[in-house]
């Protein structure tokens, strides 16, 4: 193997917010620990993330709060502090860029890291010891030709190990397993697919392009005949990440029952949402509006507005044109979202900036 065969390593911090929170509580080592909202399990919320141990009962992110205190009784649940977070994400990013590799960023608590080398799972073992020495948190990589393989690698390296997957043994590894455990297949697209006849990764490879692009359109029917062969992107970009918009979204302790008190709530997200768009400096070109109605029963709708705008008042118009659509029922959340144009997308010279709150 030559040394400038090039490389993509996929960074996943093992269970990173638990993790946190045990090094800040280190009487909570070994226990289950269960983040989440403002940590009160009475109250409605969700699960963020939750150690290894709490996930031996079954409770796993997005879990209403509510539900893993049944599973887990004597859990124990903490509130969310992103701001902490945040602050030891940079640190672990600071570290993996210190090794003169190529930082992808994903979020918090992984990235690729891209690298010519004649030993990847020597610099693999190099990354999780300097993220160890410097932060005292594990993690688990993966090793892959291209950035779908190294993701799907890092789940057979965890904990704390690594793990390699390439073409040469893609079809070996992920073969007989479920189209579920592709990353970017869930539930929906694996029964769509499951419908077709396709059930493991080896028979969505070998399925026929026309069969999946008249289920899933042009590009997503290529796109996921191409996971089933483990082909994906092979260049780490180091560049910033930039979101695709913003969004505010909200669990009311109690329900609102009234249309007027739906219709505050949506103004102040409308509001707040805005407020991130100005912050943000891109325009918006598409709103969102999310509610979910006692007791669980959850609709999404959105709007693309006429033209990109920075206008906040046309922002919040259109917001509330969504929000005449709600039924008149029992809401327990509401989220709103802007989508904006993307820097590839938009005019370089347009600075203008958002015109303030409503």
């Amino acid at each position: 193997m030559g040394t400038h065969e090039a490389w993509v390593l996929h960074v996943d911090l093992d269970q990173f917010v638990a993790a946190v929170e045990v090094l800040r509580r280190p009487e909570l080592a070994g226990l289950p620990v269960v983040v989440g909202g403002r940590g009160d399990p009475t109250e409605r919320g969700v699960v963020s993330t939750a150690s290894y141990e709490a996930r031996a009962f079954g409770v796993h992110s997005g879990m209403p709060l509510r539900v893993a205190a049944r599973k887990l009784p004597d859990g124990v649940f903490l509130p969310v502090d992103g701001a902490e977070y945040e602050a030891v994400s940079e640190r672990v990013m600071a570290t993996l860029r210190s090794l003169g590799v190529v930082v992808e960023v994903l979020g918090w608590d992984e990235a690729f890291l891209g690298a010519r080398t004649d030993d990847p799972e020597a610099l693999a073992r190099r990354a999780q010891s300097a993220v160890l020495a410097e932060t005292r948190l594990h993690c688990s990589v993966g090793i892959g030709d291209n950035k779908v393989r190294a993701k799907i690698a890092t789940e057979f390296g965890k904990p704390a190990g690594l793990f390699r997957l390439t073409a040469e043994n893609w079809f070996e590894v992920m073969g007989d397993r479920p189209t579920i455990a592709l990353w970017g297949i869930g539930t929906k697209v694996s029964r769509r697919l499951t419908a077709l006849g396709v059930t493991t990764v080896h028979e969505l490879a070998a399925a026929p392009v026309d069969a999946l692009t008249a289920e899933f359109g042009p590009r997503m029917g290529v796109w996921y005949h191409e996971l089933g062969a483990g082909l994906g992107p092979t260049v780490v970009d180091d560049s910033p990440w930039v979101p695709r918009g913003h969004s505010r979204e909200t669990t009311f302790q109690q329900n609102l029952t009234t249309p007027d008190q739906v219709r505050e709530a949506v103004l102040r997200l409308a509001h707040d949402v805005v407020e991130d768009a100005a912050e943000d400096g891109r325009s918006v070109e598409r709103v969102a509006l999310k509610v979910r109605y006692a007791p669980f029963v959850t609709t999404s709708t959105s709007r693309k507005l006429p033209t990109p705008t920075r206008d906040a008042q046309v922002i919040v118009d259109a917001v509330m044109a969504l929000a005449g659509t709600i039924e008149d029922r029992e809401v327990r959340l509401l989220g709103v979202r802007a989508e904006m144009t993307m820097p590839r997308d938009a005019d370089p010279t347009d600075r203008t900036p958002v015109r303030g709150r409503i």
